[in-house]
């Protein structure tokens, strides 16, 4: 199977849209979705309508489920939560059952998808650093599991022949075939925060083991003019030029 995997979409359409161009182009058998479908853009109901055509198989964020009324808004910074309050104005009560509705965690036959951790994936803890990642890696019944949240990539792993080290790398290409397991986090398609404006999405040969993550530029501008016309934060269209 290959997997096409997408980080934090995050409403922004234009990268979606160039990210789909490239994996049509990939011959995939799967999609998949890390979760934060929405928030902070300006294109919800676009992103969702588009997730939902392609049966791309997602799991909830925290942004997913602050905008679905699960999740208190105040645990947002005062940007994030304005576009949160936005975004649940804008979008269809279907829609946001459909939101209410994604799982926190997908098992796979050759993987996992979750959006913060496996371990506790109803706190959306973040994973910054090999500490955090030990309980998700624990908790693995396969040889990968695929996050996002913190919208940067990099591989937490523990090697076939040394079960007891964890280790991490950016590499962007990787034989997982020689990993025991391997806690990825495949970026952000939507609000990239690793200072790489550039899109994110990655691909996944379960046949191969081979993992390798993509960088796309795309059309910045046009979804930053789509934010300020919404008449959102200035703030969230400016951080897109910067990738943070």
């Amino acid at each position: 199977m290959r997997y096409a995997i997408l980080g934090d979409i995050h409403s922004n359409l234009t990268a979606l849209e160039t990210v789909l161009a490239e994996i049509e182009a990939c011959d995939v058998d799967a999609i998949l979705s890390v979760g934060d479908i929405v928030g902070y853009g300006a294109a919800p109901s676009q992103a969702i309508q588009l997730v939902r055509e392609l049966g791309v198989t997602a799991v909830k964020g925290n942004h997913d489920s602050a905008v679905a009324g699960e999740l208190d808004t105040r645990l947002f910074n005062p940007f994030a939560r304005l576009a949160a309050e936005w975004t649940t104005e804008v979008l269809s009560e279907e829609e946001l059952q459909w939101l209410r509705e994604l799982p926190l965690v997908t098992h796979l036959e050759h993987c996992t998808v979750a959006h913060g951790t496996l371990a506790h994936p109803e706190r959306f803890d973040y994973v910054q650093s090999i500490e955090d990642a030990d309980p998700s890696l624990d908790e693995m019944t396969s040889g990968v599991c695929f996050v996002g949240h913190t919208h940067v990539p990099v591989s937490i792993m523990r090697l076939a022949d040394d079960p007891q080290r964890t280790a991490y790398t950016i590499d962007t290409e990787l034989d997982l075939g020689e990993i025991g397991r391997a806690l990825i986090n495949v970026g952000s398609v939507g609000q990239p925060r690793d200072e790489d404006p550039r899109t994110s999405w990655a691909l996944f040969d379960s046949s191969s083991q081979q993992y390798t993550l993509n960088r796309v530029e795309y059309e910045v501008d046009r979804e930053a003019r789509r934010i300020r016309d919404a008449g959102l934060p200035e703030i969230l269209a400016d951080r897109l030029f910067l990738g943070v």
